[in-house]
């Protein structure tokens, strides 16, 4: 090394984006058993919909995903042909487990939906109506 050159240290992480990692995580799940009850899917066609969606989500994030999805039992990857590279595309199919949990997914979401979602929507309704009145 030469004299006066100093060793710089590594460049700091970006911490996790706390939404990301607690909630839309998540969501990118019910939004993959959904996509797997169509038919198979595969990692890069998750990655576009999802970013298709607003999601910006990364293959170090997604594949660890698929891979626990499937240890849960709800996903299961297809075989891949005999000496096919590691790399080969995965495609991954919806399993009966996968299906019933996606449908108790969809009864909470769709509950959550009512409250979230409707009940807000009332409740400016109202307030505009009473903004309205005392114009």
């Amino acid at each position: 090394m030469p004299a006066g050159a100093r060793i710089r240290p590594p460049a700091p992480r970006r911490p996790a984006d706390p939404l990301a990692r607690e909630i839309l995580l998540a969501f990118w799940k019910v939004h993959i058993l959904h996509h797997a009850e169509e038919g198979p899917i595969y990692g890069q066609w998750v990655v576009r919909e999802l970013r298709r969606h607003g999601f910006e989500v990364s293959p170090g994030t997604l594949y660890p995903l698929l891979a626990r999805m499937a240890d849960h039992g709800w996903l299961e990857a297809e075989r891949r042909s005999v000496g096919a590279s590691p790399k080969a595309r995965r495609s991954y199919v919806l399993t009966p487990e996968g299906a019933r949990t996606l449908r108790r997914l969809r009864d909470q979401v769709a509950e959550l939906h009512r409250e979230v979602i409707g009940e807000a929507f009332s409740r400016t309704a109202r307030r505009s109506r009473r903004q309205a009145q005392r114009r």
